[in-house]
């Protein structure tokens, strides 16, 4: 079958700090040329629509998935499944990810029969099962399947993450991906889920809160097939297990691969593991990210994070030593005032780490959209991309803006501005040599992106595409309700 899977838009965020190509859909365009098909790939955050359509037109592909992991991409995706099925009507058209795991039946409402199926859970599994009930119509029988009839079986996790390594060679203009200065950057991922529950994060109830490794001769195998200088490793928390961390290691020493490496842990990992991130280090891990979340007891609390600021401090300071550059994330609640921004601002400017704001956003999918849902003052899909607020703010909504992109603006300048650029001279002079100018490009697009007036007016914009209302009751349900996978040991 002639299958064609794309990738939506970029988000705000992305259209400065980093994009990544999407792993996920090469991994399930890898599954799906296992099983016999003929498979493209269209990322939209680096071609246009119109490289779309006239991907569309020669290649008149049977079936069309696209990649749900945002809500915030859920019109685009809605509105280009309706566009391929007046043109093609014949066309199966599906949907997977993350995010549409959550909201599958009221995406497929939208969609008003341009979706076909909604396919949650891991899509390795899922679509070339599906695809193949395609000709007799079996599509109840495909776990994970949802169509306009209700949910069919429930998804099914992939037995081993070295089933299907990522198509790589599907993704066009691969050096369009970046993050940060690692300018081009591919990305790998070594796991998979999380053990913790913090309260605002979704990717422990997806998964059950099950964690699943690559086998390291896999993860090695994957790193030598990768020929960007940069990878990101995309793991929730890298190297919770320090022998794992230490056996891909060995076996990248041995066989004399060298990158710059980035990635995400937890601060307590990094303190109970720090010598596994130093072995990383000499390997040429220079960036890592912290999800700090919050700066005070009470708040770290709330998002049920089990660590305290002791803990944090601890980290960085550990950090700090390993001279890595480290970018720590700080979640606004809308509660904040001026003087909260401030107190943020001042902080921020206080310590040498790259300081990200993101806003407080209930998540389908998380216990927060339980709990606080109920309090939302939109349901546009579009809004939810975690640089909006989509709760009520003590401040009036464009001052929060205000102050938000002021604390943004001065922690951008601090990194992006004219004296961090001459500390990046080098670096973007051997970018420039080779033709990359991602870096270069955004640190001139921060005012472009982040402006109050934008962010405001964008709650103004006619919404066509509604979040599900909320309904009671407003406590946290019992934890394995928000699950889309149910391990193994669980169901037994």
């Amino acid at each position: 079958m002639r299958v064609l899977l794309v990738h939506p838009s970029a988000l705000m965020y992305s259209e400065i700090f980093l994009r990544l190509e999407p792993l996920g859909l090469e991994r399930v365009a890898a599954a799906l040329l296992a099983d016999g098909h003929d498979v493209r790939l269209t990322d939209l955050q680096v071609y246009r629509k119109a490289d779309l359509e006239r991907q569309i037109a020669a290649f008149q592909p049977e079936a069309v998935g696209f990649s749900l992991n945002y809500l915030a991409n859920v019109p685009e995706v809605v509105d280009l499944a309706k566009q391929i099925k007046a043109v093609l009507p014949g066309c199966f058209v599906f949907a997977g990810g993350h995010s549409v795991s959550f909201v599958a039946q009221q995406v497929l409402a939208h969609a008003g029969g341009a979706i076909d199926v909604v396919l949650k859970g891991e899509g390795e599994t899922g679509a070339p099962a599906l695809l193949a009930a395609v000709p007799d119509r079996a599509l109840a029988e495909v776990p994970g399947a949802v169509t306009a009839d209700g949910p069919g079986r429930p998804p099914r996790m992939l037995h081993s993450l070295d089933d299907h390594l990522p198509a790589r060679h599907l993704t066009g203009r691969r050096r369009k991906y970046f993050i940060g200065v690692m300018d081009p950057a591919a990305s790998v991922e070594f796991t998979r889920g999380c053990p913790w529950d913090c309260s605002f994060c979704s990717a422990w109830t997806f998964y059950g809160r099950s964690y699943r490794r690559l086998p390291p001769e896999a993860a090695a195998e994957d790193m030598a097939r990768i020929a960007e200088p940069g990878v990101f490793i995309v793991d929730d928390v890298a190297f919770i297990k320090a022998e794992d961390g230490d056996q891909i290691a060995r076996l990248l020493e041995r066989r004399g691969i060298r990158k710059q490496y980035y990635l995400e842990t937890r601060c307590d990992v990094l303190l109970r593991n720090e010598e596994v991130f130093r072995r990383w280090r000499r390997l040429g891990l220079n960036y890592m990210f912290l999800g700090l979340e919050a700066l005070d007891e009470d708040g770290l609390k709330a998002f049920r994070k089990r660590t305290t600021p002791t803990i944090n401090n601890k980290a960085l300071e550990v950090a700090r030593s390993l001279g890595l550059s480290v970018a720590i994330n700080i979640i606004a609640d809308p509660d904040w005032d001026e003087a909260r921004f401030a107190f943020v601002r001042e902080w921020a400017m206080s310590v040498p780490e790259i300081v990200n704001i993101t806003v407080q956003t209930p998540y389908p999918g998380t216990e927060t959209w339980f709990t606080e849902s109920r309090r939302l003052t939109t349901l546009d899909y579009r809004l939810f991309d975690v640089q909006h607020a989509v709760l009520p703010t003590r401040l009036p909504l464009h001052r929060f803006y205000q102050e938000l992109v002021k604390t943004q603006s001065v922690l951008a300048r601090k990194h992006l501005g004219v004296a961090a650029l001459a500390k990046t001279t080098g670096i973007v002079a051997r970018q420039l040599l080779h033709g990359q100018t991602n870096f270069v490009r955004m640190i001139w697009k921060f005012d472009q992106v982040y402006n109050a007036d934008r962010q405001y007016g964008e709650h103004q914009r006619p919404a066509e595409y509604l979040l599900p209302p909320p309904a009671p009751p407003v406590k946290a349900p019992d934890r394995k309700e928000l699950y889309i996978h149910v391990p193994q040991r669980r169901r037994a």
